[in-house]
């Protein structure tokens, strides 16, 4: 095998400093198996809405098998321009309280997965990272009407147990982050991986609630805040044709309520563990607890129950008090921790742990 090294150019200075070093690596790789486009919609997330600069660069034309996935140029009436080369990169990002972490995505290679595995093993000692997470997703005969699953596998029991909803026994076809999880594994660094279940009806279109739960997954396992309000509403427009589409149909409507009633029947004995929980089922202490809310409170997410919240409470004012607190409570009120308490983020359809 060639030298590991030569395969990447590390920024020197970056290198150097202390600032990335210790740091969690959250991984994807776009390519084979991407269903729902979850790796591509998660590294547009974050790229978009968060800081972020180049750490390590990878040789891709080392990597990539042009053929079989041509890049794109652009003719413009005479001649050809912006050529978009392959890319497979190491950033360092900041997530929504300012916290670093690194972020490795680009193509999946098609050449030398021993070679690119053990180079990113060498990055991971140089850099001394405390902790890999990575994630992809695959088509599963599972309905889009109910929460998005997930299988989670590492050396890390503490982050994986409670959180899948299928644990099969199976031979499959690998990707090179299942390769990069045996050798990380087997060199003694902290990973856990996660494959999102995406509805096999939906594996070739974009599917946002999907990506939504990579990200809560991957910040999850990561102690990170990333970003998901822009996916959220674009999960909820395409859940509304998804809707249109289905209500069209009376055959896709039986295929769904078939579905629906395999995933109940399955999933009805399974206790997922909440994100919310820490590892050794302790609730969160306050300092995380406070960094969590200040984030909530932040998000575009927040402003919208909150108004939605106000303008219900003044509906029910405008429709009469009668002046005694006990007379107005009836039993249909709303209780924080009562059978009809107001939906938490895990009650939300498409949430991790959350309710259809």
């Amino acid at each position: 095998m060639l030298d590991p090294l030569t395969l990447f150019n590390l920024d020197p200075e970056l290198a150097a400093s202390a600032e990335v070093r210790g740091l969690r690596l959250l991984a994807g790789f776009t390519g084979f198996g991407e269903a729902g486009h979850v790796v591509s919609q998660v590294r547009d997330e974050l790229f978009e809405n968060l800081e972020h600069d180049l750490v390590a660069t990878f040789d891709a034309d080392q990597l990539i098998d042009y053929r079989a996935r041509r890049p794109q140029l652009t003719f413009v009436e005479d001649h050809f321009t912006g050529y978009e080369a392959p890319r497979i990169e190491l950033h360092r990002f900041y997530d929504g309280l300012g916290e670093p972490f690194l972020f490795l995505t680009g193509f999946e290679p098609d050449f030398q997965w021993e070679r690119f595995t053990a180079a990113v093993l060498r990055l991971v000692e140089m850099l001394d990272v405390s902790l890999v997470a990575w994630v992809h997703s695959v088509p599963m005969p599972v309905p889009h009407t109910r929460p998005i699953g997930v299988t989670a596998h590492g050396n890390r029991p503490d982050l994986i147990e409670g959180i899948s909803s299928w644990k099969p026994t199976a031979q499959i076809q690998a990707a090179v982050g299942h390769l990069l999880e045996v050798r990380l594994a087997e060199a003694g660094v902290d990973v856990v991986g996660h494959v999102v279940h995406v509805p096999h009806y939906l594996a070739d279109a974009e599917f946002p609630p999907a990506a939504v739960a990579a990200l809560e997954y991957l910040g999850a396992a990561a102690n990170l805040v990333l970003p998901t309000d822009r996916l959220r509403e674009a999960g909820r427009e395409v859940e509304k044709q998804i809707a249109q589409q289905v209500d069209a149909s009376a055959e896709v409507r039986g295929v769904v309520a078939t579905l629906e009633s395999r995933y109940d029947e399955y999933t009805g004995s399974t206790v997922r563990r909440s994100l919310l929980v820490k590892d050794n089922d302790e609730l969160p202490d306050a300092e995380e607890l406070g960094a969590a809310v200040e984030a909530y409170l932040a998000s575009p997410q927040a402003e919208e129950e909150t108004e939605a919240l106000l303008l219900g409470q003044g509906e029910q004012e405008a429709a009469g008090s009668s002046g005694d607190p006990a007379a107005d409570k009836d039993e249909d009120s709303v209780e924080p921790n009562g059978p009809n308490r107001l939906p938490g983020r895990d009650d939300r359809p498409g949430t991790p742990g959350g309710t259809a």
